[in-house]
């Protein structure tokens, strides 16, 4: 029982470490004046007056005792420090408790990565579908103008012997793929004011969009040289696609496109120029 009692609280003093540095004069005063406070002739009325005041004087004693305060003091050193292992165990498992929960519940946790990682790839396969979507449907748009392609070559190759056109009222047109584009209409819009326009064939890529202008007369044709611009945010490059030359009462006469160069879409095919051309080139081996 002595051994769980705190003599140096039972005086009314401070315990551990600045206990353990009180002089014998402190722990004499203090004692008299807890002895004055617990005598039983002050405590008639208490039962355990007689027994707390004996166990003032046992606690007196002992710390008076330089062997039996040291032995004492020991005691509560270890006391201590069993008591601040006894805690740091208990805060360190408190602290893998902590983290055991926390690993629990962020393994049953759904994985935000993984959920990242799901809407990325439904998005991917939505963009994949769209594509193929686009290109099935401009496939479709393709189709038809390959067909008329072939049947407009097919024409020309069967068509009747001896037809030429005059480069001379060829105009080369060129622009840039930027701001406001150019259809085969705005194209004879442009060229009309200048003379009658028998065709307008467009060509081009993604960057540069070009045509063949065939106007009626040579005349037409010059006129319209360097004097039509087009759009300001999008001016046009007009060349002759063979330049005018003086008028030659021996030249031989010169053929007209028959009417089916009226009924060519706008459709820009370097196939289509290319027979242009070669129908120029076997006309001038016939005029020979």
């Amino acid at each position: 029982m002595d051994a769980e009692v705190d003599h140096y609280v039972v005086l009314g003093l401070t315990s551990g470490e600045e206990g353990a540095k009180l002089t014998e004069k402190e722990i004499t005063k203090a004692y008299k004046l807890k002895a004055l406070e617990l005598h039983p002739d002050k405590r008639r009325d208490d039962p355990n007056a007689a027994s707390n005041f004996q166990q003032l004087r046992t606690s007196y004693d002992i710390l008076r005792d330089d062997k039996a305060r040291k032995l004492f003091d020991d005691l509560l050193r270890v006391k201590r420090e069993h008591q601040l292992r006894q805690s740091q165990r208990d805060g360190k498992r408190r602290k893998m408790m902590s983290d055991l929960e926390r690993r629990e519940h962020d393994a049953s946790a759904p994985d935000p990565s993984a959920k990242e990682r799901e809407e990325e790839a439904r998005i991917a396969r939505q963009l994949k579908e769209e594509i193929a979507r686009i290109r099935a449907m401009h496939a479709k748009k393709v189709v038809p103008t390959s067909t008329n392609k072939k049947e407009n070559a097919g024409s020309s190759t069967t068509g009747g012997g001896g037809v030429g056109l005059d480069q001379e009222k060829v105009l080369k047109v060129s622009w840039e793929k930027v701001g406001e584009d150019y259809s085969a209409d705005k194209l004879r819009e442009l060229f009309s004011k200048f003379g009658e326009v028998e065709d307008v064939v467009i060509k081009g890529n993604k960057k540069k969009g070009s045509a063949l202008v065939v106007m009626t007369t040579k005349e037409g044709a010059v006129a319209a040289t360097g004097s039509v611009i087009g759009h300001l945010a999008n001016p046009l490059l007009v060349l002759p696609l063979k330049p005018a030359m003086a008028a030659d009462s021996t030249s031989a006469p010169k053929f007209a496109e028959p009417d089916r160069m009226n009924n060519l879409v706008g459709a820009g095919y370097q196939a289509f120029e290319d027979s242009v051309l070669k129908k120029m080139q076997k006309a001038a081996e016939k005029q020979r």
